[in-house]
């Protein structure tokens, strides 16, 4: 049966380069499933596809149940960051622009900007709509979710009332502390626990991202199954067969040489798992004047405004493609039937697919032997939640093995904090 995520490496380097890495990569692989590293207190997400458990998965979906049976249109998706990114990509995913597979309940993600327009053209899209909110933050102080669920909350109470007010709200939050938690007990909200031992980017097969799914009408035990099934091939493979540890190596050896990765996709319902990628690459190794710059592009879109710098430009990169193997639609090219002569006839008969997977081979042509360029290459099998879930997971893995190669924690993010404190300081 073919593996739900593989990696290709001939374009960018040698196995026997990467497994010169195989006895500091077991080593570090023990000291993870051992629980033995220092930040073993972060590594509730390992376990978190087998312990989350039907009745939790359950208590959501009478949640959302309840608003259906009142009519909700849509639900207001607030968070930042991991709060929100995890969710948003697999949305996307799973409906992408324009899908005729609509959604359970629309989902609308605020909270991640302090744009005063983007604020305002949401609160009156949903003005007159029947909504709910999901705010997702464990402290409850982040400025930007704050300022979105002041704003929705008073819109939605100006709607309904206080009192009903609060059978539309969910705290995604602390299990015993914060603001939002207190706040939520005190108005009697709906409240589900962002685990202790799970940072936020980190978070999405938690009820940060399940929720929001489940609203959405994604099947959680289908993709909570795929991520299960991940953790058993990252923990059983050998090192000679495990792409997770065989890329997190990759990238270590490519960062000697090059600043930037850029992960490359050919699907526009991929944006926003890039979008993902790039933050659980960037807070986990960007620290100690360490790690790579995580970027990322769309084919054939961006062939046609960054492609002349990828082939000629600085070699500062080196890029990361994600194919997605068998999409659930193609399109059959009928080209015979054109009434002017446009020099496509001999694309007739061949699928939009087709076409698509030739620009991928021809782009990692062009740049590894051309450009001179690594290219790795993950090719994804199909857009089930199983392998989205499975996908989550895999990246998760490689991530931290990658940051512990590189000698950082790849669990805590001190940087960011120092312009929440200039924030502060200008704003007070």
């Amino acid at each position: 049966m073919k593996e739900t995520v593989t990696l290709n490496l001939s374009h960018a380097l040698k196995l026997k380069e990467i497994l010169e890495y195989k006895n500091k990569v077991e080593k570090i692989h023990k000291s993870i499933f051992d629980y033995s590293v220092d930040e073993k207190e972060w590594l509730g997400w390992i376990e978190q596809p087998s312990r989350v458990s039907n009745e939790e998965i359950e208590k959501m979906e009478n949640i959302v149940d309840l608003w259906q049976m009142n009519k909700i249109e849509a639900v207001v998706i607030i968070g930042i960051g991991g709060s929100y990114l995890g969710a948003k990509s697999g949305y996307e995913f799973m409906f992408g622009p324009y899908s005729p597979n609509k959604p359970k309940i629309e989902l609308i993600f605020s909270g991640n900007t302090v744009s005063s327009e983007s604020l305002i053209n949401q609160l009156k899209y949903l003005e007159n709509k029947k909504f709910a909110i999901n705010v997702i933050s464990k402290s409850g102080t982040t400025l930007e979710p704050a300022i979105a669920f002041r704003e929705f909350r008073k819109l939605l109470e100006r709607n309904v009332g206080i009192p009903k007010a609060r059978d539309f709200i969910v705290a995604t939050t602390d299990a015993k502390k914060g603001k939002l938690f207190d706040f939520a007990n005190q108005m009697g909200y709906h409240k589900l626990v962002v685990p202790d031992d799970i940072g936020g980017r980190f978070s999405v097969l938690s009820p940060v991202g399940l929720f929001p799914f489940i609203c959405a009408g994604i099947n959680v035990r289908e993709l909570l199954k795929g991520a299960h099934d991940c953790v058993e091939y990252v923990k059983n493979k050998p090192f000679e067969e495990n792409y997770a540890y065989q890329y997190a190596a990759a990238r270590h050896i490519l960062s000697k040489k090059y600043n930037v990765e850029m992960m490359v996709n050919y699907e526009p319902k991929l944006r926003y798992f890039s979008e993902w990628w790039k933050q659980l690459f960037g807070e986990s190794e960007g620290k100690n004047n360490l790690g790579l710059l995580p970027t990322s592009c769309q084919f054939s879109t961006d062939l046609h405004s960054l492609g002349q710098f990828i082939q000629e430009g600085k070699k500062i990169l080196f890029e990361s493609h994600l194919i997605l193997d068998k999409p659930k639609k193609d399109l059959i090219l009928d080209f015979k039937k054109e009434q002017f002569d446009d020099g496509l006839v001999y694309l007739d008969g061949k699928s939009l697919h087709e076409i698509n997977w030739n620009i991928f081979e021809s782009s990692v042509e062009a740049h590894s032997k051309d450009a001179n360029i690594p290219n790795l290459v993950f090719h994804l099998k199909d857009d089930s939640e199983y392998s989205l879930g499975y996908l989550f997971q895999f990246f998760m893995f490689s991530v931290t093995m990658s940051a512990y190669l590189l000698g950082v924690n790849p669990f805590n993010q001190p940087g960011v904090e120092i312009y929440k404190t200039n924030m502060s300081r200008i704003l007070n």
